[in-house]
């Protein structure tokens, strides 16, 4: 078995998978959520303080697994240093105390592998990654050939969901905030500009939406619930359409063998979102894929089900020499 641990974020999770059937044996996570909720974002400070306290619970709850375990491993980026540090930690005074390897697990293709939990994993495959620190488009052939083909330019399509419910008054984290606001809204009240219109990049940008939401709510000045909804729904829309134009744009120049197109991260739990992504694969004769809703947000059974990978590769790494990387992601193509 391979112990999977995941740090990157504000997020606690430890999982257990069996090497030979592939199965999750164990998984359990501590979230954090209350914890920053009233600073509106997570705080990297307080969020490796709480990780200090948590994992050793979460790899306590998974005692009776250890000794049979073969394999450690941990995600070390991307992600805030301090949070990966905290898992970093955990993972190799288990390696060192077991005398296992250890296995340094990239959280981003830890979210390609959320699409195969449980079942065996389906290339060529385009992914987009929309969560709350990444908005990028993945080309990947196998678990050693991934790379990215378009990336946020500023902010993550998450952090806009975020930054939008604070805007209007609902709280952290954002994403269903929003997602059940704009469910009653009327998403054509209001408009919102389409970033990179004339911009021939395959490339995403947000910062613009967000300060476009805050003129129209300085605007507007006090609104009433129905407002708020519809405010949502606008927004949501906006953010949805340059996602799809964007990735449209790609998909038009056909340079790419893909087969299958998944939508991972915490936004791919919007309803919305997958059926509009469902109907571009569909346009493009593409099989779609998306992640059961509760492996959409950070979690380690994707870490495990990406181990897995890594295990069977034999692409073990120096337990007293791990690096922790916060920024890098995959190859740029």
């Amino acid at each position: 078995m391979i112990l999977a641990l995941e740090s990157s974020c504000d997020d606690s999770a430890a999982s257990v998978i069996d090497i030979e059937s592939g199965a999750i044996l164990f998984e359990r996570k501590i979230a954090q959520n209350e914890a920053h909720g009233e600073f509106g974002g997570v705080v990297p400070e307080l969020a490796a303080r709480l990780h200090a306290e948590n994992l050793p619970k979460l790899i306590e709850s998974a005692a009776s697994y250890l000794p049979r375990l073969k394999a450690v491993a941990v995600t070390n980026a991307p992600g805030l240093t301090v949070s990966l540090a905290e898992g970093v930690a955990a993972a190799q005074a288990i390696s060192l105390a077991m005398r296992i390897p250890l296995l340094a697990i990239n959280h981003i293709k830890g979210h390609v592998y959320s699409l195969f939990i449980d079942r065996a994993a389906t290339f060529p495959l385009l992914a987009l990654m929309v969560s709350g620190g990444h908005t990028e488009l993945i080309a990947a052939r196998s678990y050693d050939r991934m790379s990215e083909v378009a990336v946020t330019l500023d902010d993550s399509i998450g952090e806009a969901f975020d930054k939008a419910a604070v805007m209007l008054g609902r709280g952290y984290p954002g994403g269903a905030v929003i997602e059940n606001l704009a469910r009653d809204g009327d998403e054509n009240r209001f408009e919102f500009p389409l970033p990179l219109k004339n911009d021939k990049r395959i490339a995403f940008s947000f910062s613009g939406l967000k300060n476009s939401l805050r003129l129209l709510l300085e605007r507007l000045g006090e609104t009433d619930d129905q407002t708020k909804r519809d405010v949502a729904a606008s927004f949501q829309k906006a953010l949805f359409r340059h996602l799809l134009e964007k990735t449209r744009l790609f998909l038009s120049l056909g340079s790419h063998d893909a087969e299958y197109f998944g939508v991972v991260g915490g936004v791919s739990a919007n309803r919305c979102l997958r059926s509009a992504f469902e109907a571009l694969a569909m346009e493009f004769g593409l099989k779609s894929l998306f992640a059961p809703l509760e492996y959409c947000s950070d979690n380690a059974a994707m870490i495990a089900r990406a181990a897995l990978e890594a295990y069977r590769a034999g692409e073990f790494c120096d337990p007293s020499n791990v690096a922790i990387v916060s920024r890098i992601s995959l190859e740029r193509r």
